[in-house]
């Protein structure tokens, strides 16, 4: 039995001086801070908070078929690292998808043992594979994840509205979540003879490439089928502002519509992007300045639920940077131990509240994955997932503490706000000021 204490808990009501108490791996009560019986283990944040631990929803671990771009190993020491207690593995990248139920039994195999913090798996919908959708929910799938477009893998097409429809009846009939990335081929094909001729080392020409209408016109398409169908859908990292009045509408018709955006597209401007820096591209990509301040005004108004980290690395010769060829390289940002420090640095500057930010990071993320009842909140019942946080230190990102197996990030170097000391995964220490648990007892959700 432990007593957590700090003057400032995240709780539901507000943040306050409280004691946690933890009985086993759930949390009994929250009580007056100097509520210790007799008996229980004490550790004491003092002025540092206690927050719940993030629920990251959007990580590509890349294991089984791909693990020399990441693992369950790295993936959850890096997540630890950053205060993630619980992470949700997409479904490509790995070899096979996770598009059928095999494939899902196949990577909690290979997951198995490997992780420090609790895990969650999306399942995949590609053409044609409706009817396995019942078995991957059998087998442990929180919901579903599909591309409007190419995905980046040959293993993971994307899907067109007659795959879409009938995928999502079958959702809503499961009651999971489908999970779009939103951008469709049509616009993009649109400029690609404009954009062979531009310079392939200026991100300027990559952000060309894929013009905000990609977005906009998934979200008008995937809102419809959500109309139609009722399915619980969801859109992940949201990139484009001139769509957010398209999301706006479809939550203030009631439909069952959110969104979600990511740190790097609150951090990173893309009039900041020097000539050659791949370790920047992504898809959709990062935008400009004032794009990225309407994203930060749409979490604050609610359009965007939730931020996640879109983790998604590779072995650094696919990033092309001997080359700086934004058009050649992978697209995608490394950054799952750095999202809580990334966005708290930029909700702080901006007079967000880390109630606000755990609301984006932690309770709205357990919600979409179904995770609601047991993480994201400190509230009686729930795990003990718990971070120490001290909100007001300040450092610069050491590419040598990253966890991440490979240490490429557009974050080197960074000054952020926010420090992480210590995590506990249902009341067990994960993580305490740069070392790990040996003990690798995450479990799969």
């Amino acid at each position: 039995m432990k007593v957590f204490r700090s003057k400032r808990v995240v709780t539901p009501e507000g943040i306050r001086p409280a004691t946690v108490h933890v009985r086993g791996e759930i949390i009994d009560a929250i009580a007056d801070y100097e509520a210790i019986p007799a008996g229980y283990e004490c550790i004491d944040a003092g002025e540092a908070v206690l927050m719940p631990g993030v629920v990251d929803t959007h990580v590509h671990v890349n294991e089984p078929g791909r693990t020399e771009w990441e693992g369950f190993l790295t993936a959850t020491r890096a997540a630890a690292s950053g205060g993630v207690t619980t992470l949700v593995d997409m479904p490509l990248n790995a070899i096979p998808p996770t598009t059928t139920a095999e494939a899902l039994r196949k990577k909690r195999q290979e997951a198995a043992g490997q992780c420090l913090i609790d895990v969650g798996f999306w399942g995949g919908v590609v053409p044609g594979n409706t009817r396995e959708l019942e078995g991957l929910v059998r087998e442990g799938a929180r919901g579903f994840k599909a591309f409007m477009c190419y995905s980046g893998v040959e293993e993971f097409p994307g899907v067109q509205e007659e795959h879409l429809q009938p995928a999502m009846m079958e959702l809503r009939r499961l009651s999971r979540p489908l999970l779009v990335h939103a951008e469709v081929e049509a616009p993009i094909d649109a400029v690609a003879e404009q954009v062979k001729g531009m310079d392939p080392r200026s991100y300027m020409t990559y952000l060309a490439s894929r013009p905000p209408t990609a977005e906009e016109d998934a979200i008008k398409l995937v809102s419809r089928l959500c109309r139609e169908t009722r399915a619980r859908t969801h859109i992940v990292h949201h990139s484009a502002a001139t769509a957010l009045p398209l999301i706006r509408a479809a939550r203030a018709e009631g439909l069952p519509f959110t969104a979600e955006t990511c740190p790097h597209y609150l951090h990173f401007a893309a009039e900041d992007i020097r000539d050659g820096a791949t370790a920047f591209k992504c898809a959709p990509p990062i935008r400009e300045r004032s794009n990225r301040e309407l994203l930060w005004a749409a979490l604050g108004e609610g359009v965007l639920e939730l931020v996640a980290s879109d983790h998604s690395p590779c072995t650094p010769a696919l990033k092309k940077q001997e080359l700086g060829d934004f058009m050649a390289a992978w697209g995608g940002i490394s950054g799952l131990q750095l999202g809580l420090s990334v966005t708290w640095s930029g909700a702080s500057a901006r007079g967000f509240t880390l109630q606000q930010v755990v609301k984006w990071m932690c309770e709205a993320p357990a919600r979409l994955a179904g995770l609601e009842h047991k993480k994201g909140r400190i509230a009686p019942g729930f795990d003990a997932d718990l971070v120490i946080f001290e909100p007001e230190a300040k450092f610069q990102v050491d590419l040598a503490r990253l966890q991440h197996k490979h240490k490429l990030t557009p974050y080197a170097d960074a000054g952020l706000t926010g420090v992480v000391t210590s995590t506990y995964v249902r009341g067990q220490r994960v993580f305490h000021q740069g070392e790990h648990a040996r003990e690798l007892k995450g479990q799969f959700l």
